[in-house]
């Protein structure tokens, strides 16, 4: 197979690397491992793709440098997206806190950025053997139908994401890449990620499995108020996928069960009403059924409300107010909707996403030390990136 010359190599054909393509201007190659294009976008949001979230702003990030994501979350906002899926009448809804989705299939984001990166090429079923620069342009062998390939290219883009998700061949490529020219790599974990429980915690809670419960859980300074649910491991749904980012080995979980509830004004007010009512049935007009036999269990919960002075009533909020779990792991990079880290941003250009330290040497999108939370925000990030590598690209052709 003949080698190939152009001007700019994009690696990965996902989010970030088919954005990036649509805005580099001519003469693009746009490679991935994948029998299809844009496949982590195919089974995103259940199949519908949430694609980007109403309040996308930098606090919504987490990185080593939270100033960094700033410029490029400016330049090509939630709104400009919307806009091009408007243009590609794309129906769409707003699900809670701003998250927005496909009315129909993630597919059809899929075929709009196909549309927009046309004048592209596309291998796939390809993979990379090998970067190298020679001092005018990058060389990247390749296999492709089982032959060997050289690729030369004036700019290098990489796009190919985290290490989530290895099953759908998610590598360490791009850090590989950016630590071969001289690029840190922070530390690297699985972020919006379900937790899992010792051998021990999963026999307690077995009976719990599969009940969801509004809460607000704490941990390390953040708290996000979402369902969580409890799974045959440990602990899932949108809260603990966001708390997740911010949990570390050995941290506990604070939990406000009824989270936006007065619960010692609630609990005076029942024992004025139903006085005659047990305190567990009380706590099941609260909570889920199981939930409530399990506290009732645990905290030893005894007698009638009515019977109850208000230092045990405050007591009995207070420790709804703050129910305390602890995790002992995650399920890791097999059900990670991201990677936490990355290419540490201190050498990359806030504005274009190059290399200060190998000029044509682009990245983008989850591969860099940037980690939205959980909603839509990690999609934007791809988009944002992606264009300002694309603009910069497509400007010095």
């Amino acid at each position: 197979m003949a080698d190939k010359t152009v001007t700019t190599l994009i690696l990965g054909a996902g989010a970030a690397g088919m954005m990036c393509a649509a805005h580099a201007g001519p003469d693009v190659l746009v490679v991935d491992h994948a029998k299809a294009a844009g496949e982590k976008i195919r089974i995103s949001g259940g199949g519908r793709c949430n694609f980007t979230n109403l309040h996308t702003a930098p606090e919504n990030f987490l990185s080593e440098n939270p100033h960094f994501c700033k410029s490029a979350l400016a330049r090509y906002t939630q709104w400009d997206f919307l806009d091009l899926v408007a243009r590609h009448d794309i129906a769409w809804h707003e699900k809670t806190l701003g998250q927005l989705f496909c009315d129909r299939s993630a597919k059809d984001i899929i075929a709009m950025l196909r549309a927009e990166m046309a004048g592209a090429a596309l291998w796939l079923e390809t993979s990379v053997d090998d970067v190298a620069h020679d001092g005018a342009g990058f060389n990247v062998r390749m296999t492709r139908a089982g032959h060997a390939v050289t690729v030369k290219a004036q700019n290098l883009v990489v796009a190919t994401g985290g290490k989530s998700i290895p099953k759908m061949g998610a590598t360490g490529l791009a850090y590989q890449i950016a630590a071969q020219f001289g690029h840190r790599i922070t530390e690297t974990r699985p972020a919006l990620v379900p937790l899992t429980f010792d051998e021990a915690q999963k026999t307690v809670f077995a009976a719990l499995a599969g009940t969801a419960l509004e809460s607000r859980i704490h941990c390390n300074s953040a708290a996000f108020d979402e369902a969580m649910l409890f799974t045959h491991r440990g602990l899932s749904g949108p809260a603990v996928l966001q708390i997740s980012s911010y949990w570390r080995e050995g941290d506990s979980l604070s939990i406000t069960l009824c989270p936006g509830v007065d619960l010692f004004t609630h609990l005076r007010a029942r024992r004025a009403e139903a006085g005659a009512k047990s305190l567990a049935s009380i706590l099941a007009e609260l909570l889920p059924k199981r939930v409530a036999q399990h506290l009732v269990s645990d905290w030893a919960v005894t007698g009638n409300i009515g019977d109850q002075p208000d230092a045990k009533l405050r007591d009995l909020a207070d420790r709804l107010a703050g129910w305390v779990l602890t995790p002992t792991s995650s399920e890791g990079y097999r059900t990670a909707e991201v990677t936490l880290g990355g290419v540490a941003t201190e050498e990359i250009s806030s504005k274009t996403m190059q290399s200060q330290r190998q000029p044509g040497l682009f990245i983008i999108g989850e591969a860099l030390d940037v980690t939205g939370w959980l909603g839509g925000y990690n999609f934007q990030w791809a988009w944002s990136s992606a264009v300002a590598a694309g603009h910069a690209i497509a400007a010095n052709a």
